[in-house]
């Protein structure tokens, strides 16, 4: 769906059928840890590009909002692992190493690279 800053993130809901007015980020509403979330931080949230860097479906990202400077700045804290191979992913944008060794497209890829190299 496509968000207040104009992105598409699949966390993002909104309803305002019939006159409701219901915005929410579910991945800061299943962070109990989180500030309460608002339109506005969808301006500065990564999620839809690391969404749109990384499609992998064992992918899960944590969203947390913590307030900075006696609240008027809000910093976004994104937490990513591989439900997989169950490990923590350092760079979420390029997804799980494994993962990455085991699909045999981005092997091919990485073969033809290397050929190419050595010509």
């Amino acid at each position: 769906m496509r968000t207040p800053a104009g992105k598409e993130c699949p966390h993002y809901y909104e309803d305002f059928h019939r006159g409701r007015g219901q915005q929410e980020c579910r991945l800061i509403k299943a962070n109990p840890e989180s500030a309460p979330w608002r339109p506005k931080d969808c301006f500065r949230c990564p999620v839809p590009e690391i969404e749109r860097a990384n499609a992998s479906e064992d992918l899960v990202l944590r969203l947390t909002v913590r307030p900075r400077l006696l609240g008027f700045v809000r910093q976004m804290h994104v937490e990513a692992w591989c439900d997989k191979h169950d490990r923590v992913i350092e760079d979420p944008y390029t997804g799980c190493p494994i993962c990455a060794e085991e699909n045999p497209a981005l092997r091919l890829f990485k073969d033809a690279l290397e050929q190419n190299n050595d010509d």
